[in-house]
């Protein structure tokens, strides 16, 4: 496991607040070229909130969920953006045999749900996001970064824009 360089912890009290972080993010200079892991257990609001910075991208028409297909790819300004689900994996070589490691090598955007999945064949991301449900439409967000792009993504976040925003430990 890769060590963690800092972390941020958001609330989400609702969907529009979800929809809000997402458009957030998608300002981010770091977003083109990041890899996302999105942790959290069915119903947590990661396919909810990948499908709000999609559309904050500028993604037009239907995101589907890649639950089936495994991934969906998206083109958005001359920037490649791969939106993965594993949860369908039995065996982390099932990535392998997919040959999905052609994408990992490429520049873009990678967004991946159920990563425990393919435990092994990743590399190493950006930028985790831990999704926990709470009461009603409430969702407990960590976000920890890995990489010098996740800090990045990170540092970015304003405070003053997003309130529920706080630091949490922070190593360079």
């Amino acid at each position: 496991m890769p060590p963690i360089l800092g972390t941020r912890n958001v609330v989400w009290r609702n969907e529009a607040q979800c929809v809000g972080f997402a458009q957030h993010m998608a300002r981010r200079p770091a977003i083109t070229n990041a890899l996302i892991e999105l942790h959290g257990p069915l119903g947590a609001g990661k396919t909810t909130w990948v499908r709000a910075l999609l559309k904050a991208l500028g993604v037009q028409g239907r995101i589907k969920s890649p639950t089936y297909a495994v991934v969906e790819t998206y083109e958005i300004t001359g920037v490649e953006v791969s939106h993965f689900d594993f949860f369908r994996f039995n065996d982390p070589r099932e990535f392998e045999e997919a040959g999905f490691r052609d994408i990992f090598s490429r520049p873009g955007l990678k967004l991946i749900e159920w990563p425990e999945k393919a435990v092994g064949q990743l590399p190493t991301p950006d930028l985790r996001m831990h999704i926990e449900p709470g009461e009603e439409d409430r969702r407990e967000v960590t976000l920890e970064a890995c990489t010098l792009s996740g800090l990045a993504l990170l540092d970015d976040l304003d405070p003053d824009s997003l309130p529920d925003i706080q630091k949490g430990p922070h190593v360079d």
